[in-house]
Protein backbone atom coordinates (compact mmCIF):
# COMPACT_ATOMS: atom_id res chain seq x y z
CA UNK A 1 0.00 0.00 0.00
CA UNK A 2 1.60 3.35 -0.61
CA UNK A 3 1.59 6.49 1.43
CA UNK A 4 -0.91 8.15 -0.63
CA UNK A 5 -3.58 5.58 0.30
CA UNK A 6 -2.95 5.14 3.63
CA UNK A 7 -3.21 9.13 3.98
CA UNK A 8 -6.61 8.90 1.96
CA UNK A 9 -8.21 5.68 4.27
CA UNK A 10 -6.93 8.68 7.47
CA UNK A 11 -8.55 11.43 5.88
CA UNK A 12 -12.12 9.39 4.98
CA UNK A 13 -11.76 8.16 8.11
CA UNK A 14 -11.58 11.66 9.98
CA UNK A 15 -14.10 12.77 7.73
CA UNK A 16 -16.58 9.81 8.43
CA UNK A 17 -15.44 10.73 12.38
CA UNK A 18 -16.80 14.19 11.86
CA UNK A 19 -19.61 13.37 9.90
CA UNK A 20 -21.09 11.10 12.55
CA UNK A 21 -20.34 13.77 15.13
CA UNK A 22 -21.78 16.42 13.25
CA UNK A 23 -25.17 14.34 12.64
CA UNK A 24 -25.18 13.44 16.40
CA UNK A 25 -24.70 17.09 17.47
CA UNK A 26 -27.66 17.96 15.29
CA UNK A 27 -29.99 15.30 16.43
CA UNK A 28 -29.47 15.78 19.98
CA UNK A 29 -29.99 20.04 19.22
CA UNK A 30 -33.08 18.56 17.11
CA UNK A 31 -33.99 16.79 20.29
CA UNK A 32 -33.45 20.03 22.68
CA UNK A 33 -35.58 22.20 20.77
CA UNK A 34 -38.32 19.68 20.83
CA UNK A 35 -38.18 18.86 24.20
CA UNK A 36 -38.24 22.62 24.29
CA UNK A 37 -41.35 23.12 22.69
CA UNK A 38 -42.95 20.58 24.16
CA UNK A 39 -41.72 22.02 27.38
CA UNK A 40 -43.18 25.63 26.62
CA UNK A 41 -46.52 24.17 25.46
CA UNK A 42 -46.99 22.47 28.53
CA UNK A 43 -46.38 25.68 30.40
CA UNK A 44 -48.77 27.47 28.51
CA UNK A 45 -51.67 24.74 29.10
CA UNK A 46 -50.73 25.05 32.98
CA UNK A 47 -50.50 28.71 33.35
CA UNK A 48 -53.80 28.41 31.29
CA UNK A 49 -55.62 26.20 33.77
CA UNK A 50 -54.13 28.35 36.80
CA UNK A 51 -55.23 31.70 35.07
CA UNK A 52 -59.21 29.80 34.81
CA UNK A 53 -59.27 29.02 38.19
CA UNK A 54 -57.95 32.72 39.36
CA UNK A 55 -60.84 33.82 37.03
CA UNK A 56 -63.75 31.58 38.63
CA UNK A 57 -62.46 32.06 42.25
CA UNK A 58 -62.40 35.80 41.24
CA UNK A 59 -66.02 35.68 40.15
CA UNK A 60 -66.98 33.75 43.47
CA UNK A 61 -65.66 36.38 45.35
CA UNK A 62 -67.43 38.99 43.79
CA UNK A 63 -70.66 36.80 43.95
CA UNK A 64 -69.72 36.52 48.28
CA UNK A 65 -68.80 40.01 48.61
CA UNK A 66 -71.95 41.67 46.83
CA UNK A 67 -73.65 38.61 49.29
CA UNK A 68 -72.23 39.54 52.19
CA UNK A 69 -73.34 43.11 51.65
CA UNK A 70 -76.43 42.26 51.45
CA UNK A 71 -76.37 40.60 54.52
CA UNK A 72 -74.43 43.12 56.34
CA UNK A 73 -77.04 45.54 55.25
CA UNK A 74 -79.86 42.83 56.57
CA UNK A 75 -77.88 42.97 59.82
CA UNK A 76 -77.70 46.81 59.57
CA UNK A 77 -81.77 47.09 59.47
CA UNK A 78 -82.35 44.42 62.03
CA UNK A 79 -79.95 46.28 64.53
CA UNK A 80 -81.77 49.76 63.95
CA UNK A 81 -85.21 47.56 64.58
CA UNK A 82 -83.87 46.47 67.76
CA UNK A 83 -82.27 49.83 68.37
CA UNK A 84 -86.13 51.41 68.35
CA UNK A 85 -87.46 48.58 69.92
CA UNK A 86 -84.85 49.02 72.81
CA UNK A 87 -85.65 52.94 72.91
CA UNK A 88 -89.29 52.23 72.88
CA UNK A 89 -88.90 50.08 76.00
CA UNK A 90 -86.58 52.72 77.59
CA UNK A 91 -89.66 54.99 76.79
CA UNK A 92 -91.98 53.05 78.61
CA UNK A 93 -90.08 52.32 81.62
CA UNK A 94 -89.47 55.98 82.22
CA UNK A 95 -92.96 56.35 82.04
CA UNK A 96 -92.51 58.75 78.95
CA UNK A 97 -94.94 56.68 76.25
CA UNK A 98 -98.41 56.48 78.04
CA UNK A 99 -100.09 57.84 75.49
CA UNK A 100 -99.47 55.21 73.18
CA UNK A 101 -100.01 52.85 76.04
CA UNK A 102 -103.57 53.72 75.84
CA UNK A 103 -103.95 53.99 72.12
CA UNK A 104 -102.14 50.31 72.13
CA UNK A 105 -105.06 48.98 74.51
CA UNK A 106 -107.78 50.48 72.99
CA UNK A 107 -106.79 48.85 69.44
CA UNK A 108 -106.19 45.29 70.83
CA UNK A 109 -109.72 46.29 72.51
CA UNK A 110 -111.38 47.00 69.29
CA UNK A 111 -109.52 44.14 67.39
CA UNK A 112 -110.04 41.78 70.34
CA UNK A 113 -113.89 42.56 69.62
CA UNK A 114 -113.87 42.07 66.53
CA UNK A 115 -112.48 39.02 65.99
CA UNK A 116 -111.82 37.15 69.12
CA UNK A 117 -110.24 34.30 67.52
CA UNK A 118 -107.18 36.74 66.68
CA UNK A 119 -104.63 38.78 68.66
CA UNK A 120 -104.25 41.73 67.42
CA UNK A 121 -100.44 43.26 66.22
CA UNK A 122 -99.82 45.21 68.83
CA UNK A 123 -96.22 47.05 66.85
CA UNK A 124 -98.80 48.21 63.78
CA UNK A 125 -97.88 51.51 62.97
CA UNK A 126 -99.94 54.18 63.46
CA UNK A 127 -102.37 55.59 60.65
CA UNK A 128 -103.81 52.00 60.80
CA UNK A 129 -107.35 51.11 61.44
CA UNK A 130 -109.33 54.00 62.77
CA UNK A 131 -112.80 52.67 64.06
CA UNK A 132 -114.68 54.22 67.25
CA UNK A 133 -114.20 52.60 70.33
CA UNK A 134 -117.77 51.70 71.00
CA UNK A 135 -119.91 50.20 68.94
Amino acid sequence: MSTLAIVLICIAAVLLVVLVAAAMATRSRRRDAQHERHLRQRRDEVAGAHREIAADQAREADAAEREARVQQAKAGVRRAEAELHDARADMHERGLADDELDREHGRFVRDHDQDPGVDADVDQPRGGRRESASR
